[in-house]
């Protein structure tokens, strides 16, 4: 027979003990992704170009910045840019700040699948929020983006929209 002594503790949550936030976020994160996945590829595009051309609609990053925004190594963010060169939906220019240095922009192509997109994945997301009264919605969007900004922050990210 075993007395309390004789069990060893349980070690603490890593998220403090709450489960049900972090399955919720779980599965409202695959919701979303899923959404966003089944629309790029409605259009031939993965996920990952989706949101090259989302991040160029209001900017025109270097190659770094623009694989610090979307989580890529140097020879990811090279192929992710010269598929969609390829494809005629970005260009890439030699900096004028460093010669070493490319910027990518957003082409009249591009720009137009990405609204098509975005289009379709705000319509998508307004069917997942339908429920939510006005004010939970108010709230959900407060709290994402001050989420997002807390990540971004830590990353070294400015999300400000920069053109030019």
């Amino acid at each position: 027979m075993t007395s309390p002594s004789d069990t060893p503790p349980q070690a603490p949550s890593p998220t403090g003990g709450d489960r049900e936030l972090v399955d919720a976020l779980a599965q409202l994160s695959f919701l979303v992704l899923n959404a966003l996945t089944e629309i790029a590829g409605q259009h031939d595009s993965s996920i990952i170009q989706a949101r090259l051309l989302g991040v160029l609609r209001d900017r025109e990053p270097m190659m770094n910045e623009l694989g610090r925004h979307l989580g890529l190594d140097k020879s990811s963010i090279s192929g992710l840019v010269d598929r969609a060169q390829r494809r005629g939906l970005v260009t890439r220019t030699v900096s004028a700040i460093d010669r070493r240095a490319f910027q990518v922009s957003i082409t009249d192509a591009g720009r137009q699948l990405v609204e098509q997109i975005a289009a379709q994945f705000s319509e998508r997301i307004e069917t997942f929020v339908a429920p939510l009264s006005e004010t939970h919605r108010r709230l959900l969007k407060q709290l994402a983006l001050q989420i997002v900004a807390a990540d971004a922050h830590h990353r070294g990210i400015d999300l400000r929209a920069t053109s030019g």
